[in-house]
């Protein structure tokens, strides 16, 4: 079955109706949804080839497809039965029964108590892990209650956290929770103790620009920018930041990506062509959608599939740029998606070096589809207000690389979760082995012991958004 997608129409692409073109065609009030799950799926889903019930004459009629649909009790459960190889493939794909809720986490907005935390396995031992304060946003409850970076937690609510708990106890809707603080003892176990926190979430949208500083190694002035997410509302403060390191003479640059999951392609190829400058209208990457669509696009609109080095951004306000030859990037394996979109498009341009742990390995990006005739925002059914983010296309470097295992650091160093270190002070462990690379091309830098690394939890589709990459792109009729 393949019905006309106005969301094709800005291509001047005309598709011949088959089976349930016929008006008489219904689509139940209580499949509306269902039918907006599979109909944007069916035309957007990057691995749609891989899904047999997603093909496109798989359904004669609507209502054979009705028949189908009925098959599953809510939306969610069919849009998780139409995606490809959930567990080691598609781990990205979200939907949500309110996409202002949607539109607010890809921003930066969301309910927040203030305290970023990454979560690891207690060593020997699959089932409990412990949380560590990464960092601490600005005006929040978690600042004002004395929460600070290095905190050690293992039980939320006085109940011990475990890899079937997490996800319950740290992301549910509850907008208080208490955690539970413990040592961090250096065979990687971990001791609670008797204190504990009560945090509470108000709305709060994160300023991604957490930290920029210079330092000063001999003849080497180097810039430091820790930026932990693409939001595209801070293109213009990110552009500030940038000159405001250039009128300091920088040198070199420190770009910390250690927990930046994501964000905004276009963002990313902002970032990239303030850092350089000297490859403006070049390619930066390029896009490779699902088959049907990357022939529409091939053979209507090439340039779509295209993404440039700028001198301005989206508002047209000139780039700054540092003209660099060579960048430092710390990353972790949380490190993912537009962040190592920003790794592997300067690859073919310019020296880049990292150094901490492997990044994650998420090579592909997603749009927010709604249900409208174009999926697109404007015109979206006012029965519901379920949305989706899939994946839809793969981003691809000069070279037509990238890499679905996640790039490994040029100098390996994780971090030690009894250690941490203040963030850009410059005895901070990874900041002070990257100042020593530098400085002394690494010779000062020293083998690290075993340490625990900390592994991905999948939780909430919150979660799952913050290693993102978005496509900014008008693909309707608006465009």
């Amino acid at each position: 079955m393949k019905r006309i997608s106005p969301f094709l129409y800005s291509l001047f692409i005309v598709f011949f109706l088959v089976g349930c073109s016929n008006k008489s065609d219904k689509i139940p009030n209580d499949l509306e949804i269902h039918d907006f799950v599979w109909r944007g799926l069916n035309e957007v889903y990057f691995w749609k080839a891989q899904v047999p019930n997603l093909d496109d004459f798989k359904f004669t009629n609507q209502s054979q497809l009705n028949s189908y649909l009925k098959g599953f009790n809510t939306p969610e459960s069919l849009f998780e039965s139409l995606l490809f190889d959930r567990n080691n493939t598609d781990k990205w794909s979200v939907i949500f029964d309110d996409y202002i809720t949607l539109e607010n986490l890809l921003n930066g907005i969301s309910l927040h108590n203030g305290m970023e935390f990454g979560l690891v396995h207690v060593s020997n031992n699959n089932t409990d892990i412990f949380g560590y304060v990464r960092y601490v946003l600005p005006n929040t409850d978690a600042e004002q209650k004395g929460v600070l970076r290095g905190m050690v937690f293992n039980s939320v609510n006085g109940t011990p956290l475990t890899m079937n708990n997490f996800s319950s106890l740290l992301f549910s809707n509850n907008n208080s929770y208490s955690i539970g603080l413990a040592t961090y003892n250096n065979d990687g176990t971990v001791t609670a103790t008797n204190q504990t926190i009560n945090l509470d979430k108000i709305e709060y949208q994160e300023n991604p620009i957490f930290l920029s500083n210079v330092i000063t190694r001999g003849s080497h002035k180097i810039g430091y920018l820790m930026y932990n997410g693409f939001f595209s509302g801070f293109d213009n403060q990110l552009n500030t930041t940038i000159l405001n390191l250039k009128n300091q003479g920088i040198t070199e640059l420190v770009l910390d990506l250690r927990y930046n999951g994501g964000g905004s392609v276009r963002t990313a190829s902002f970032l990239a062509s303030m850092i350089t400058g000297q490859f403006t209208n070049q390619l930066f990457t390029k896009e490779h959608w699902n088959a049907n669509l990357q022939k529409q696009f091939e053979d209507h609109n090439p340039e779509f599939l295209v993404n440039n080095f700028s001198a301005k951004l989206a508002d047209n306000t000139a780039i700054n740029h540092l003209n660099l030859d060579k960048l430092y990037v710390i990353t972790t394996g949380s490190t993912a998606s537009a962040s190592e979109l920003v790794i592997n498009g300067l690859n073919p341009y310019i020296t880049v070096k990292s150094i901490g742990t492997k990044t994650v390995g998420k090579y592909v990006a997603s749009i927010k589809v709604y249900d409208s005739k174009d999926l697109g925002r404007a015109g979206a059914n006012p029965n519901h207000t379920y949305a989706m983010q899939p994946i839809v296309l793969e981003e691809l470097n000069k070279l037509d690389f990238n890499d679905k295992d996640g790039f490994d650091p040029t100098i390996l160093l994780p971090e030690d979760y009894g250690n941490l270190g203040i963030l850009g002070d410059e005895n901070e462990p990874l900041f002070k082995a990257t100042l020593d690379l530098i400085s002394t091309g690494g010779k000062l830098i020293s083998a690290q012991k075993e340490l625990f690394l900390e592994k991905p939890f999948s939780g909430s589709n919150e979660q799952k958004l913050k290693q993102t990459m978005v496509v900014d792109k008008k693909i309707n009729n608006n465009q």
